[in-house]
């Protein structure tokens, strides 16, 4: 097993660990944040499944940000919908054997490639052409937004410039998987992008992009507006009345 191998191995044990820790503490402080008021954002949802039917079209459609941009939609959609059949279409690194539905997925996820850059492409312009977003753009953003651009960039480069040997990078990562460390590609390529991916794991628990989990626990959409027909108490409030 050669040095680098060995350092890849030990970079994606640790991302994983960071990531996956992280987003549990993260999704518990969530869940145990009081929510002290009836706070949906109207016009609301007055029962449960309405909600649910509400949060199902924020997170399928981005039905708010619709409502509130059309040009930001369009291209925060991009963004996503790409990033939905190029991770589809990463799953055959991880079976054995590989779904009919992955391997159906595989010319789609190919292109999709060019619809995640661009939509990032607007929301990182959106940044720099928008005053008032410009103004409240932090650092962060911008470098979040370089990263993700960088790890679609390097991963169509090894998809329509330069190839990598697709079949020991999956024994490396399968062997990963199962604890049993295979050689990695030399590939400079993929070796720029797995690192920036595993840089994305480490810092996605304590960055902007907790959104992915943090709207399922918005008051202003996990509510519904029934005030008028139920009293509406946080768990410490409620402990008090007892």
């Amino acid at each position: 097993m050669s040095t680098l191998t060995l350092v890849y191995a030990i970079l994606f044990y640790a991302a994983t660990a960071i990531l996956i820790g992280g987003l549990a503490y993260r999704i518990y402080v969530y869940s145990r944040t009081p929510a002290p008021l009836k706070i949906p954002t109207t016009p609301a949802p007055t029962t449960t499944t309405g909600v649910v039917m509400r949060m199902g079209r924020e997170v399928v459609l981005f039905e708010s940000l619709f409502k509130s941009n059309k040009w930001i939609w369009v291209f925060g959609w991009l963004f996503h919908f790409g990033l939905l059949l190029v991770l589809t279409r990463h799953l055959r690194y991880f079976l054995e054997p590989i779904p009919y539905w992955v391997v159906a997925m595989q010319p789609f996820g190919k292109y999709a490639s060019f619809l995640m850059v661009i939509g990032l492409g607007g929301l990182w312009a959106r940044r720099f052409l928008v005053d008032r977003v410009r103004y409240i753009s932090t650092p962060s953003d911008h470098l979040i937004l370089a990263l993700l651009i960088a790890i679609g960039m390097s991963g169509m480069m090894m998809t329509f410039v330069a190839h990598t040997d697709i079949e020991h990078l999956k024994m490396f990562i399968l062997g990963l998987m199962y604890f049993d460390i295979q050689e990695l590609p030399g590939d400079p390529i993929l070796m720029v992008h797995l690192a920036l991916i595993a840089s994305l794991m480490m810092i996605f628990p304590i960055s902007k992009l907790l959104h992915a989990p943090g709207v399922f626990f918005s008051p202003t959409r996990n509510q519904a507006d029934n005030s008028r027909e139920k009293r509406h108490l946080s768990a410490w409030a409620a402990k008090l009345e007892k």
